[in-house]
């Protein structure tokens, strides 16, 4: 737990960390992987708390813990958006609109920081849900987007929650949110059928083989170019002018998860002004030693439009790739829960017995 040993303290002070993040499977592998919760899950048991509402509780605390830790870096008057603590609704609610704005707001209201971000999944439910907290003032970090249409309608329910907001009277300013587009999965998936089609040979072989590997950044590249757009014109100054702030684009998934790659590839190509990289640790500790910052994120925009175009010769759809990798995301997210609830509800029933087997006085 790098909360206890002192790991996030030495990340903010020395290397410059600007924000957390959590979820359930990072929870799961902390709590069940761990001694570090033993006595608090004690604890919580014998005062009655299910499974569900003891995660909630030790959830809850580190966020806070972690919200604490970072509140120097958010107060900072040049912060830009930076200081902040993740935490994500139940993955049970992805299809479920008003579960997640209720949910939403009471952990907002539980944590009690203003540096804490309600992770909200950009399924087709989760776009209202997004608009609603953003009007409620809530920040949002917005999960599991990988394609660019959802990215544009995500961006929209920013722009009308904040829109929202404005009309009741509501101030715009310290409202923060970033969109996370999930990046090292979208090659893992289409990889595999490049390679196969680039066997077949001929143009189409060629062709299939000059995407491979490519197609994770020129999706990052070319949200780029439109996160520009959305937040420029008249719409976006009218907001502006009331306070608000741009809603990040935050490059997600960017461990490198295939042995032929440069492990920082998901980390190099995609720097650039006003974007966020949540850089899981054993690719911060290898940037750390190799790394080389500069800003490259609009090298290439005209080629990476040019991928995105021609995986439609190879009969790929984007769509289709980006909401079967949607379904599979909630999975991910899904089975880690629900081993998290098992592990907790086997502590529970554990540290009910040993206070029933313990003589009273």
């Amino acid at each position: 737990n790098i909360l206890v040993n002192g790991e996030l303290a030495r990340l903010l002070t020395e290397d410059g960390l600007r924000g957390v993040t959590s979820n359930p499977a990072i929870f799961e592998k902390a709590i069940g992987g761990s001694a570090d919760y033993d006595a608090a899950i004690q604890a919580l048991a014998q005062q009655g708390l299910g499974a569900e509402a003891i995660y909630e509780q030790l959830a809850v605390q580190d966020v806070q813990h972690a919200c604490d830790l970072l509140r120097p870096l958010y107060d900072q008057p040049d912060s830009g958006g930076d200081g902040y603590v993740s935490l994500e609704v139940s993955p049970t609610l992805i299809h479920d609109t008003e579960g997640t704005v209720a949910e939403g707001l009471r952990f907002w209201h539980a944590v009690a920081r203003p540096n804490v971000m309600i992770k909200v999944p950009a399924t087709i439910e989760g776009l209202p849900a997004i608009r609603q907290l953003i009007a409620h003032g809530v920040n949002v970090n917005v999960t599991l987007i990988f394609g660019l249409e959802r990215y544009q309608a995500v961006a929209e329910a920013y722009l009308l929650g904040l829109e929202d907001r404005a009309a009741a009277g509501q101030p715009l300013a310290r409202i923060d949110s970033v969109a996370s587009f999930f990046l090292s999965r979208i090659d893992v998936l289409l990889d595999p059928q490049l390679e196969q089609l680039a066997q077949q040979g001929g143009e189409q072989g060629a062709l299939a083989q000059s995407l491979v590997g490519e197609v994770a950044l020129a999706s990052a590249k070319q949200a780029y170019q439109l996160y520009k757009g959305i937040f420029s014109g008249s719409r976006w100054q009218a907001l502006q002018a009331q306070g608000a702030a741009v809603q990040r684009l935050l490059w997600a998934s960017t461990g490198n998860k295939n042995p032929k790659y440069d492990n920082l590839k998901y980390v190099e190509h995609l720097i650039g002004p006003e974007t966020v990289n949540t850089i899981p640790v054993e690719t911060l500790d290898l940037y750390r030693v190799g790394g080389q910052p500069q800003s490259r994120l609009e090298e290439g925009t005209e080629q990476a439009a040019q991928v995105l175009q021609r995986l439609a010769e190879l009969g790929i759809d984007l769509n289709q790739v980006s909401q079967q990798l949607e379904d599979e995301g909630a999975q991910k997210f899904n089975e880690p829960f629900a081993k998290l609830l098992s592990t907790l509800e086997a502590q529970r029933q554990a540290a009910l017995q040993s206070a029933t087997a313990a003589p009273t006085v």
